[in-house]
């Protein structure tokens, strides 16, 4: 217990799902979590539980594509904590699983702006905030799409091996200004992720996931929570550019 104790914590895309499990994970080891969504309304109730459980918690109607709402988390964090010392990129969208031949632009567009620059401009405007306090954590969420080829569409996969560069990249140059940047890259994961997707391209569907049957089973969000718990604390102190396969072993066959 208490391994984030006093910690200011922003997770983006912390409403619902994977963010909000990891929120109530951070909390439970004396974060101060601040939830940042674009859904206002599951963000509102995040928030409210958080608190009927005695947890400090702010939360702030976030869409990282934009630069505004990326820069008004931070401050709205320092304003009301004083600092930030971990950072959890969590938002995200799919592709619908489209081909490379089937790809849509808008599609290619949505994904790279959400999954790739709202990452880029939280990095960039945290990591100044980082320095000045002497340190920081951040914990990227790629995918095992960004470890691999052919589990995921074309801009998904593209994406989240951006991701994965961005992730190396950080640790490698802010490293020795005490910043860490880990990422996890989760397989299948049971959360409504899979479920909102409509006009599913069926090859892209059909190819990425043609060797699911050879993973041994499906994770939960408290599987990945926990993951990115130790990520956040200092027992991962040692631990820095570094993405982390969650998936049973799935990608190791």
């Amino acid at each position: 217990m208490n391994r984030l104790e006093d910690k200011v914590t922003i997770i983006t895309g912390s409403g619902a799902g994977i963010g909000k499990e990891i929120a109530l994970a951070f909390a439970k080891e004396g974060a101060k979590v601040v939830i940042a969504d674009f859904n206002e309304e599951s963000l509102n109730k995040t928030v409210a539980e958080l608190k009927e459980l005695n947890y400090e918690a702010l939360g702030v109607k976030v869409n990282v594509a934009l630069e505004e709402d990326v820069n008004k988390m931070v401050d709205e964090t320092v304003a009301k904590f004083g600092r930030v010392d971990i950072v959890v990129n969590n938002a995200g969208v799919g592709d619908n699983m489209q081909a490379a031949a089937n790809v849509k632009d808008e599609t290619w567009d949505r994904v790279m702006t959400v999954n790739v620059n709202g990452v880029m401009r939280t990095l960039r405007k945290v990591i100044p905030v980082f320095v000045e306090n002497g340190g920081g954590t951040i914990v990227n969420m790629a995918s095992i799409s960004g470890l691999t080829g052919g589990r995921g569409g074309l801009a998904y996969t593209a994406a989240k091996h951006a991701v994965v560069g961005m992730t190396k990249n950080v640790a490698s140059q802010y490293g020795p200004q005490n910043v860490r940047c880990n990422a996890i890259a989760p397989a299948h994961v049971e959360t409504g992720f899979a479920a909102t997707m409509t006009n599913v391209d069926e090859f892209g569907m059909e190819v990425a996931t043609r060797g699911v049957n050879l993973m041994p089973k499906a994770g939960t969000v408290q599987d990945i929570a926990n993951i990115a718990l130790f990520l956040a604390s200092d027992e991962s102190a040692y631990i820095n550019g570094v993405t982390l396969a969650a998936d049973a072993g799935w990608s190791a066959y």
